[in-house]
């Protein structure tokens, strides 16, 4: 579905993201796991269509999102590495305001909301002002408000970042329920949250594309017992690049 094409991306002298190329099938939970500064987050606004890259092509079902940006948009949302809530909303506008903000009339908006309500766990807190609710209720909000224009594909951007161990579990329950219903594509540098909910891994070096496959192919390909071992090797600043 999803088609990077040497893709580049450059600050002035830095390279962000360097040369990459991938394939994303249609329906596949796809992770970016990387360490910070990796190229992860640049990656996943490019996809988006939030930065313009340097070089290289994005396309969707072939179509190059950059011919047709506001399409492209259309059919994707992105859930950020910060939380885009608006504090002094409640749980339930947060999701209408979104909802309008893509076209949808007042009562479609409030339908949609009720419905990501009761999907992320959110009913009794539908009153509630984000700005008071637990960091791991804020995550699940903000991600919600991705998902409620029904995208064909979603971008999460280190959605488990802070998270406490039950709200982090909380959260993967809830993603687990979404996999092969749209195409999910998460950026993370949590090993747990790659073994758990990807079908497929991209490990990033240096803003390269360093190692591709699922957990237990990566596994085989570099004979190591764990995916830990598979991400120490080959981040080491060795050139070991595909």
């Amino acid at each position: 579905m999803i088609e990077i094409k040497e893709l580049g991306k450059s600050f002035g002298e830095r390279v962000a993201v360097d040369c990459l190329s991938l394939k994303i099938r249609e329906g596949e939970f796809f992770a970016l796991l990387g360490s910070n500064g990796a190229g992860k987050t640049t990656t996943i606004k490019m996809m988006s269509g939030l930065q313009t890259p340097t070089s290289g092509d994005i396309k969707i079902s072939g179509e190059s999102i950059f011919s047709n940006l506001q399409e492209a948009k259309q059919m994707m949302n992105l859930s950020p590495q910060e939380t885009a809530v608006a504090p002094n909303l409640s749980v339930k506008e947060n999701l209408e305001f979104t909802a309008k903000i893509y076209g949808r009339d007042k009562k479609e908006a409030a339908s949609r909301a009720i419905e990501m309500m009761e999907k992320f766990g959110l009913t009794d807190r539908s009153k509630t002002k984000a700005k008071t609710l637990s960091g791991g209720l804020q995550r699940r909000l903000s991600i919600a408000m991705a998902m409620i224009t029904k995208p064909r594909i979603v971008f999460l951007d280190e959605p488990t970042l802070g998270l406490d161990v039950r709200a982090r579990r909380d959260l993967w329950n809830i993603l687990l329920g979404l996999k092969g219903k749209m195409t999910i594509i998460l950026t993370t540098h949590y090993l747990e949250d790659v073994e758990t909910l990807a079908d497929r891994v991209g490990i990033m070096h240096n803003g390269k594309l360093c190692a591709l496959g699922t957990t237990n192919e990566l596994k085989e390909e570099y004979q190591k017992h764990s995916l830990e071992e598979v991400f120490l090797y080959v981040t080491e600043d060795l050139e070991v690049f595909v």
